[in-house]
């Protein structure tokens, strides 16, 4: 189906639209004696396709950091996929090196991807604790510090929150973890290379990121995996990756990924500031109405996406300011697209203790380097033009 051409897409955070790098990236295999090739094969066009993969790996590796070995690459299916291969595969990997590490700390404002696995984890002998976030969305050093002790074996929390957009304290939380003995994981899939990163410097043992939050396509992912972090594969099958993650890699999707992180990392943070000051402007203009109120309170704190402007309304509910924006030509979202079909209010503003109200008109406007600024100063009309009356 065909949509109206003055429709402004404005919910990158859920997924971005392909890159001319990707599409470049695909096409140029596609038209390659290696499309189709299986990477793991014997014979010239396997050879080939697998040079071709791990010449992938490296240029996703430089985009985590100086110094990331291109075999501490992972490719998976996508971001859930990397989450979840880290969350067991290391807190299972360390409690068979140490028995008594049973507890597994996650945030109370993590992805469902993370959150979802809570009964599974539980299953599988581990006590999870929930960490909560301050009223600004950030989950600070000192109340994880409450939570670790000898027994804890990882702690998940996610470099940027996907609805806020809030950046968390990864490195001085990673310190806090180490200290106590356990390995580290974030979840970065909605801030590479949408944000300064770097592997080195935040002291994680694992990362996880995903292609369609960049620009390249929804199949393909990675986790970052420190050598030496104790790792026990989720499924068996074959030896791809290292024997980490079995089963044949998609080739033509990790070009597209590679093509894109080779093309945006050496100007991240550039574009980092220019969007922060675009959506510095998108705040200052949206709260002159005494309605509208920013999630992560006011003044809108520096430490955060450049490219997520989360918001709530008095007196709406969000499916009805979404539903108003999108007949205005503009889409936008409530919070995660994974959970977009749930009627409760984000579990992310409601843990950083929005009343119930004020979740449920909350609104998420997302966008990257490719949104024209005069579709945002059309849309902050629009939305005035509906608040107001």
């Amino acid at each position: 189906m065909m949509l109206p051409a003055a429709h402004i897409n404005l919910d990158y955070a859920a997924s971005t639209p392909l890159r001319a790098e990707a599409l470049e990236a695909m096409r140029s295999y596609d038209a390659s004696p290696i499309a189709g090739a299986n990477p793991n094969s014997l014979h010239t066009l396997g050879r080939e396709a697998a040079r071709a993969l791990e010449a992938a790996r490296r240029s996703v590796a430089s985009s985590l950091g100086c110094g990331v070995r291109p075999q501490e690459v992972i490719f998976t299916s996508g971001g859930t996929e990397a989450n979840v291969l880290a969350l067991f595969g290391i807190a299972e990997a360390v409690r068979a090196k140490d028995p008594a590490r049973t507890r597994i700390v996650v945030s109370a404002i993590e992805h469902d991807s993370i959150l979802d696995n809570i009964p599974a984890l539980h299953a599988a002998g581990f006590a999870v604790d929930i960490v909560k976030p301050s009223a600004r969305g950030v989950i600070e050093p000192e109340t994880l510090n409450g939570l670790l002790d000898d027994h804890v074996a990882l702690v998940s929390i996610m470099f940027a929150n996907n609805e806020t957009g809030a950046l968390q304290p990864i490195e001085e939380l990673a310190r806090a973890a180490h200290t106590a003995g356990a390995y580290v994981h974030t979840d970065a899939i909605q801030g590479y290379l949408h944000a300064p990163l770097d592997v080195n410097a935040l002291d994680v043992d694992a990362l996880s990121l995903a292609g369609h939050k960049v620009g390249a396509p929804v199949s393909c992912g990675a986790l970052y995996l420190r050598r030496g972090t104790p790792f026990a594969p989720r499924s068996r099958g074959g030896g791809q990756e290292a024997g980490r993650r079995p089963g044949t890699q998609d080739v033509r999707s990790v070009l597209a990924l590679a093509a894109v992180a080779s093309a945006l990392a050496p100007g991240v943070e550039g574009e980092w500031l220019r969007l922060r000051t675009l959506s510095d402007a998108l705040y200052a203009r949206l709260l002159t109405s005494p309605r509208i109120h920013a999630t992560l309170g006011s003044p809108v704190p520096a430490g955060r996406l450049g490219g997520i402007v989360s918001i709530y309304v008095d007196g709406f509910e969000s499916e009805e300011l979404i539903l108003q924006l999108d007949q205005h030509g503009f889409c936008v979202s409530a919070g995660s697209a994974c959970s977009s079909a749930s009627a409760q209010a984000s579990h992310v503003l409601t843990a950083m203790g929005l009343a119930g109200d004020a979740a449920n008109g909350s609104l998420r406007i997302s966008f990257d380097d490719r949104v024209d600024p005069e579709a945002l100063d059309a849309f902050t009309k629009a939305l005035l033009t509906i608040v107001e009356g």
